[in-house]
């Protein structure tokens, strides 16, 4: 079993910057590719980046340029780093790992960015 545990959102202003953190439990998994979605009330949760463990990213176009996803493979542990903040980002973000068969997901983190 694994086990998703997000850290780092919150409230900032437009323009502003948040860094969110996901750590996977255990230490001897292997994940190819580890990401990050999003999720509005009344919305698809919807891709904002991926990364893989060779460190291929992948991002939505609504956010390239402006976030940026990192990993580290020792640490089971992926990275959102959130600049130029806009009021359209705000959503609950959740950390997403598949992994044998599987899709493991985080419990979700609020991020709002005031207007």
């Amino acid at each position: 079993q694994v086990q998703l545990v997000e850290s780092g959102g919150g409230l900032a202003q437009v323009g502003g910057s948040l860094r969110l953190s996901c750590a996977a439990s255990g230490s001897s998994f292997s994940f190819y590719l580890m990401g990050w979605y999003r999720q509005a009330p009344g919305e698809q949760r919807a891709l904002v980046a991926t990364i893989t463990s060779g460190r291929t990213t992948n991002y939505a176009d609504s956010v390239k340029g402006r976030f940026t996803i990192s990993r580290d493979n020792g640490k089971n542990a992926v990275y959102l780093q959130m600049n130029s903040l806009k009021p359209e980002d705000t959503a609950v973000y959740y950390c997403h790992v598949p992994y044998r068969g599987r899709a493991y997901w985080g419990q979700g983190t609020q991020v709002t960015v005031s207007s």
